[in-house]
């Protein structure tokens, strides 16, 4: 085993043992309806270790299959918008790579947020730039509250708080009480209201704490796919 992959599975070992840790203080701070600075900094620390694994990964890549790489030029795990400017970067940061490595290419093309269900791998890549070249990201508590109503046959409805019902409708043949958005009380149907409550970086639609747990899954994924071509 290379010094270099060594350090990208303690990498990957550290940026586990802080996501345990970020989990409990992220519980925390739900309830305290605001993120601990502390926090912030641990999910700061955290991307960077994972973004360094990645960039390991690139430099093991370059290291075996580009002999003709320049020293001292800088690269990068490529993690970009759509295929031509994965294709121009490639070519760039490691020359010779489609001919020495075409296997590499295609894992690296497959791996990319513009390919289907990759979406985690932009997203942790806007969140890391965004810490490390200003302020922390920030983060906004979110509250979906969720109405979901069962009938005596097992049949279920459900709808979030963003719907809103008039005068007349019906559910399960129960009527919906326009003022408080919900079916009248009767026995044939069983009404829940769950209030589900997460933080989303900023202009991220996601979870924060999925989004960590997506990126860590990833990452070892894309070192274990790559590691048997090196």
């Amino acid at each position: 085993m290379s010094s270099r992959q060594v350090s990208i599975e303690a990498l990957l070992n550290r940026a586990d043992t802080q996501l345990r840790g970020i989990a409990g203080e992220y519980e925390k701070s739900l309830h305290a309806k605001a993120i601990d600075p502390s926090l912030r900094i641990d999910i700061k620390n955290m991307c960077e270790n994972l973004r360094s694994g990645l960039d390991y990964i690139a430099a093991d890549i370059r290291e075996t299959h580009c002999p003709r790489a320049a020293a001292g030029k800088r690269f990068y795990f490529p993690i970009l918008p759509d295929q031509q400017t994965f294709d121009k970067k490639v070519d760039e940061w490691f020359p010779d790579l489609r001919t020495s490595a075409p296997g590499v290419v295609t894992l690296l093309s497959a791996v990319q947020p513009f390919q289907p269900g990759n979406r985690w791998l932009g997203d942790f890549n806007q969140v890391n730039n965004e810490n490390k070249h200003g302020d922390l990201i920030e983060q906004t508590r979110v509250e979906i509250q969720q109405t979901k109503v069962t009938g005596q046959a097992g049949g279920q409805v459900s709808w979030t708080s963003g719907v809103r019902f008039g005068q007349g409708v019906s559910i399960m043949g129960v009527p919906i009480d326009p003022n408080t958005q919900l079916p009248v009380p009767h026995p044939s149907v069983k009404v829940e209201r769950t209030t589900w409550v997460d933080f989303h970086f900023k202009g991220i639609n996601v979870s924060a704490l999925g989004l960590l747990r997506a990126a860590l899954a990833g990452v070892r994924r894309i070192e274990g796919s790559i590691r048997p071509l090196l």
